[in-house]
């Protein structure tokens, strides 16, 4: 672990290898890397020959390794940390055999599927004294850290209400529609409204609610179509959100205190424009923050806590959390009733200091056998 580290630190850049090369890792993790100057792209892990050969050349990336090579990756000295950009039932594995190697791991979410797959993430860290980060791209984003600033600042009077609606389309064969790889609505995209309504009332959930439906498509045989959730926080104060892969595009989520409201739209997206609208004792004011690259943020936020030897905000702790609210949300929805919910404390929450701006990627790579959810190629 020493010499991974000490390599770091004498070049000052992080090196990453990215573990899994499906369409976001494809379309939003491998370009950040030419906005994240303190973080260097040097291996690829996939077991589809054809997008390491191709990806590796459009990058020009010397190392590459198929999954049963993962081992091999971890131990070759050339890298630093790793990148999880897998299917969600493989990230404890994945993350836990990286730390056993001394290797810092940047995971996505979320964290995993189950509490204890979380937990046993945080300790394979801990254990071997690697920085463990879930990759919540918006708490280093201008325009959701502004969101916390100004409900926490008062403008709003008491902040009461949090609502939201992500809805996109998902077609037939994607990951997200497999319930044994970790899909399903809440843990795919409703995992982006809990963890905004943590972060804007800086608190954590006590109670939680959820119903689902679904149409009978053939595309919703394992995972239902929409869920709709309420999280009930301490000081009286509610959370809803509806959330469905059979929608047209719709990321916004709305706070709502006593004396005005603060909506953000479009709320949760990778790219482009993010528009508030805050209106306070029937005044409107509109404010519009530029695009920028979330992912070049993240890797840039990260190795800084790896070469400064701080713990990322976007901890372990809090990937754990938002995986014990959808577990208790899924046990709601098979109880038919409210589920208690007793979460880890948090001490740190985001704040606006950790805003990070890189510039936009302002050309969509050539993607390699990946399409996004709506079956798109980009």
């Amino acid at each position: 672990m020493e010499t991974h580290q000490s390599a770091a630190a004498e070049s000052k850049k992080i090196r990453y290898a990215i573990v899994g090369l499906g369409w976001f890792a494809q379309s939003a993790a491998l370009p950040s890397f030419a906005h994240a100057k303190n973080s260097e792209l040097v291996a690829l892990v996939s077991d589809d020959p054809k997008k390491r050969d191709e990806i590796s050349k459009q990058y020009n990336i010397q190392h590459t390794y198929a999954y049963e090579q993962y081992d091999d990756c971890l131990n070759s000295g050339e890298i630093d940390a790793v990148y999880i950009a897998l299917p969600n039932h493989l990230h404890q594995e994945y993350t836990v055999r990286a730390a056993a190697a001394g290797i810092h791991v940047l995971c996505e979410k979320p964290m995993a599927v189950t509490v204890d797959e979380c937990e046993a993430m945080i300790q394979a860290a801990q254990d071997n004294q690697v920085k463990l980060m879930i990759a919540y791209r918006l708490h280093l984003e201008e325009a959701n850290l502004q969101a916390v600033e100004t409900v926490q600042s008062g403008k709003l009077g008491e902040p009461r209400i949090f609502n939201s609606v992500f809805t996109q389309q998902t077609v037939a064969g994607n990951v997200r529609l497999e319930k044994e790889k970790g899909g399903g609505t809440l843990d795919d995209i409703g995992i982006y409204c809990i963890n905004a309504a943590r972060y804007l009332f800086q608190d954590e959930p006590i109670e939680v609610f959820a119903a689902v439906e679904t149409n009978g498509e053939q595309r919703f045989s394992e995972v239902d179509e929409m869920t709709s959730a309420i999280l009930r926080f301490p000081g009286n104060r509610l959370a809803t959100f509806m959330i469905s892969f059979n929608g047209a595009k719709v990321s916004n989520y709305q706070v709502v205190g006593t004396k005005g409201d603060l909506r953000v739209d479009p709320a949760y997206s990778t790219q482009g424009e993010i528009k508030h609208t805050l209106t306070v004792d029937g005044e409107k004011q509109e404010r519009t923050f530029e695009s920028h690259d979330q992912l070049a943020a993240e890797f840039v936020y990260f190795s800084d806590c790896i070469l400064q030897d701080k713990q990322p905000e976007p901890s372990g702790r809090e990937g754990l959390i938002d995986v014990q609210i959808i577990r208790a949300l899924y046990q709601s929805i098979e109880t038919g009733g409210f589920v208690k919910i007793d979460t880890l404390e948090r001490h740190q929450r985001p704040t606006a200091d950790q805003t990070i701006k890189r510039p936009p990627v302002q050309e969509e790579p050539d993607l390699v056998r990946a399409a996004g959810p709506s079956g798109k190629s980009s």
